[in-house]
């Protein structure tokens, strides 16, 4: 009797180099942390110093959406120039280490800032440099983590999104003025983001693409044919409005507190804020680990997505109400956040892994990842903007004082729409 040959083993999984993954969490949680404390509050609390509280949302608005404007050139062009790179020192390097500095600079001179113009310009160079960045430690998971693996990892990098901003709100707690408040941040994201741009195993680029850089190829940069890309169109469109619809509450929180509350200390303010993130972050973190695991075990992506963003609407539909619960509003005010963790979790933990399964090319990964993480960042920028100077006010003028309620509303049909939109995505599960 002849024996039966064996099947072949089955080849190991490919895997990102050893390290990478610990390195990337922590690089992303010190840049996390340092662009987004200051939205969290480090901004609107040194706004509150330099022009009171009844100018505050107008010009928190106003230096938040200009920045959102540097935040959405960023990432694109510097996700074109790195696809380009032919640096020895690597593709994604230069910019990584190079918008590290520069942002960490750029917020020290937001800290020192003596009136609104100075902190306008600061703040744009901060918001412009973390996207340059964010472009490049972007663009190292689609080059180092294979697909298989990616929803493992993009529940990592997403867990420590909410960790830097939980951080970010106790040390806008526990710091005394607002210099620390913005150069502690950034020196944490300089170590960090500089560790892990020298300990990144670099793609180098030999040849130069057969394409030269002119203007036309800069242009599109910022963006791609949702013609030919119906997918990531969709997916692009569902992300900006679940993170339009998440950054409502973290932007506007100490504001709201002071405006519908009666909190007009601004350090009781930081107290409340850091007690609200800690909570949703704790949720966070939770959901956004088991969310990334299942999401590989099960091969599903949109139904956590999907499901992430419902969970958001949800809740800030109920925070919307909160101002008429008397006493009870701020201890509701706090499951809420917790709530919203959760929904955040599982958004976050799953939206990189589809996202970046969707994108056009290969060739392009850097640029396309640019153009989709416009998505994230711009959001952030983008929400007290339209509180401050467009929904708030004439909430107030035309629903009595109802600003925040109309706004927290209008923020919870963002989600809503954008995770009705995860249906339209056709080429993923």
């Amino acid at each position: 009797m002849l024996d039966t040959p064996s099947p072949p083993a089955e080849a190991p999984a490919p895997q990102a180099p050893p390290g990478f993954v610990r390195r990337l969490a922590l690089g992303q949680f010190g840049m996390y942390l340092a662009v987004l404390a200051p939205v969290m509050g480090g901004l609107s609390v040194k706004i509150q110093h330099l022009v009171g509280l009844d100018a505050a949302p107008a010009q928190l608005g106003l230096v938040t959406g200009t920045g959102a404007l540097f935040a959405l050139v960023g990432q694109p062009l510097a996700g074109r120039l790195s696809d380009r790179c032919t640096s020895r020192f690597g593709m994604r390097r230069p910019f990584l280490a190079g918008g590290v500095v520069a942002m960490a600079a750029a917020l020290v001179v937001c800290a020192l800032a003596p009136n609104i113009p100075v902190l306008l310009v600061a703040w744009c160079a901060a918001q412009g440099a973390a996207n340059v960045a964010f472009a490049a430690s972007g663009a190292t998971v689609a080059d180092h983590v294979p697909e298989a693996r990616r929803g493992r990892v993009s529940g990592i990098v997403g867990a420590v999104t909410p960790v830097g901003i939980m951080v970010g709100s106790v040390l806008l707690s526990a710091l005394p003025s607002d210099l620390l408040r913005f150069a502690v941040p950034a020196a944490v994201a300089l170590v960090l983001g500089l560790w892990f741009a020298a300990r990144l195993p670099d793609r180098v680029r030999t040849e130069a693409p057969d394409e030269p850089l002119n203007p036309r190829s800069l242009l599109l940069s910022f963006v791609f044919d949702p013609r030919k890309h119906p997918d990531f169109g969709w997916a692009w469109l569902s992300k900006f409005l679940i993170m339009l619809g998440y950054g409502s509450l973290s932007g506007y929180l100490t504001l709201f507190l002071a405006a519908e509350f009666g909190m007009d200390d601004t350090d009781e303010q930081l107290r409340f804020n850091a007690l609200a993130n800690g909570l949703s972050v704790a949720t966070l973190v939770v959901a956004s680990v088991v969310g990334g695991v299942l999401s590989d075990r099960l091969g599903r992506r949109k139904p956590f997505v999907m499901g992430g963003g419902l969970v958001m609407a949800a809740v800030l539909a109920v925070v919307s109400a909160t101002p008429y619960l008397g006493d009870a509003g701020l201890g509701t005010l706090l499951v809420l956040e917790a709530l919203l963790g959760i929904g955040a979790g599982l958004f976050l933990a799953v939206d990189s892994a589809l996202t970046i399964s969707l994108l056009p090319s290969q060739d392009d990964t850097a640029k396309d990842l640019g153009v989709l993480n416009i998505a994230n960042a711009l959001p952030g920028s983008l929400a007290p903007f339209l509180a401050g100077v467009v929904v708030i006010p004439v909430g107030d003028a035309l629903l009595g004082g109802a600003g925040y309620s109309l706004w927290f509303g209008l923020a919870a049909v963002f989600c809503l729409v954008g995770a009705l939109l995860v249906t339209r995505i056709r080429s993923a599960a």
